[in-house]
């Protein structure tokens, strides 16, 4: 329970003669209902955000942060939890209950703000605090097998409040009524009551209020282990490895590496950290860059073709099955898959034909095309065939002017070479010397 401690106002003798020792001093009228002075130092609570899955970053900060608490110093320390699953062995678990269950200060733990979840291995470790404290909107439970020793933990899942609790969650008002946690709709009051978390109250000119006594420390990760914390979530993971293939296969199809290349590259290896601390598939991550590699052949065709097709399957597949357990949003899904065929199918061979001009193999199926001219072609220019455009080059006896129909008649390295629908066979008999 919290200490309130009241600062009573002051009788009207009392107040009378400060009045008049300031006015005399000259420091003008007192201040009404001024905080009461505490001697020694302040005690501290310790407030530590939790959200995300439990992975090495954020389970050594949890740790460190139990094994560096001095109770001279701090009363308390608070975990601020949102968190649905665990990426870290049970040993790291095991070491955290340890933890926990060891401390010589109170243990609390707050599963807010509203819309927080508090599943899996952290919901385990949760109902080991001293002290627990839900926010409406948020959800405990659906605990999963048990981790923790009985033999040293006991069965607190076992217990009458939590023994259904196995694949089901609670909200706000059911956890409050089976006595799992206590209301504690924002983090003020999640602190008022912790033991040893010390109030006063204020008496003001407007009214008394409540402030805290106990200084609130919070501690968080910094920029890089946040950074990397964020690199290990199934989203960012799964996107960085489908960018960085992406971009490092449209480098192969330029001249020299460039800065698609190096964003390809460092995408590519954050996302490697990801999968290594994620519980990813090896066969599905294979098949993601089988996909890119079916897609590859086809950009360097410059159609879609039947290895687009099978670079599609692929990818849905892989995606889809990425992660043995946590994985992310069918948003995020969409988005990795509609975006990487779109790249490859519309956006990749279009880039590499205009701007990079990039001799293709395997393009023997546009002796034959029509379509028609972009420019001028007088003798070079260039054309759009199936809705692309490409470099070709006509006979100086047959210009072509932008728009007139064209025909494919060869694929010689970078160019196409094209004769106009109307009139090519007499320009090309008389250049080559016939009547």
């Amino acid at each position: 329970m919290s200490h309130l401690l009241t600062v009573r106002p002051p009788s009207r003798r009392l107040l009378a003669a400060l009045v008049l020792a300031a006015a005399f001093l000259g420091l003008g009228a007192p201040v009404v209902g001024a905080h009461a002075e505490h001697e020694g130092p302040l005690p501290v609570v310790d407030v530590v955000e939790v959200s995300g899955f439990l992975d090495p970053v954020l389970v050594g900060m949890m740790a460190d942060t139990l094994e560096s608490l001095d109770p001279s110093e701090t009363v308390a320390v608070v975990f601020q939890v949102d968190s649905t699953a665990s990426v870290v062995p049970d040993s790291e678990i095991l070491r955290l209950a340890r933890l926990i269950v060891g401390s010589e200060v109170t243990v609390s733990f707050w599963v807010g703000p509203s819309g927080a979840r508090a599943t899996g291995s952290i919901a385990q470790l949760v109902v080991l605090g001293d002290d627990i404290g839900i926010a409406p909107g948020a959800r405990l439970g659906s605990f999963g097998d048990p981790i923790l020793p009985i033999a040293e933990f006991g069965t607190p899942l076992a217990t009458a409040a939590l023994a259904d609790l196995r694949d089901a969650t609670v909200g706000y008002e059911e956890a409050v009524r089976r006595g799992i946690a206590r209301p504690a709709p924002v983090l003020l009051e999640q602190l008022a009551g912790v033991p040893g978390f010390q109030m006063e109250t204020v008496v003001g000119e407007e009214g008394d209020t409540v402030q805290p006594v106990t200084t609130t420390r919070f501690r968080q990760l910094d920029v890089v282990d946040q950074f990397f914390h964020t690199v290990a979530s199934p989203a960012v993971t799964y996107l960085l490895l489908l960018i960085g293939m992406g971009l490092l296969l449209f480098e192969l199809y330029t001249a020299g590496v460039g800065i698609a290349g190096a964003i390809g590259a460092g995408c590519f290896l954050l996302s490697t950290y990801g999968l290594g601390v994620l519980p990813a598939r090896g066969w599905a991550v294979a098949l993601l860059v089988l996909a890119m590699l079916a897609y590859a052949i086809d950009v360097q065709a410059g159609i879609p073709r039947l290895w687009s097709g099978i670079g599609t399957v692929t990818l849905v597949t892989g995606s889809v099955f990425l992660f043995d357990g946590p994985s992310f949003s069918w948003i995020t899904l969409l988005v990795g898959v509609v975006g990487t065929v779109m790249a490859m199918v519309g956006g990749m061979p279009t880039m590499v034909r205009t701007r990079f001009s990039t001799p293709t193999i395997g393009r023997e199926w546009m002796i034959g095309e029509t379509g028609s001219a972009v420019e001028r072609l007088a003798p070079n220019g260039t054309v759009m065939v199936r809705e692309a455009v490409w470099r070709a080059t006509t006979n100086r006896a047959t210009p072509l002017e932008p728009g007139d129909g064209i025909r494919v008649v060869a694929v010689i390295d970078l160019w196409l070479e094209v004769e106009p629908i109307e009139g090519a066979a007499r320009d090309y008999r008389r250049r080559d010397g016939g009547s």
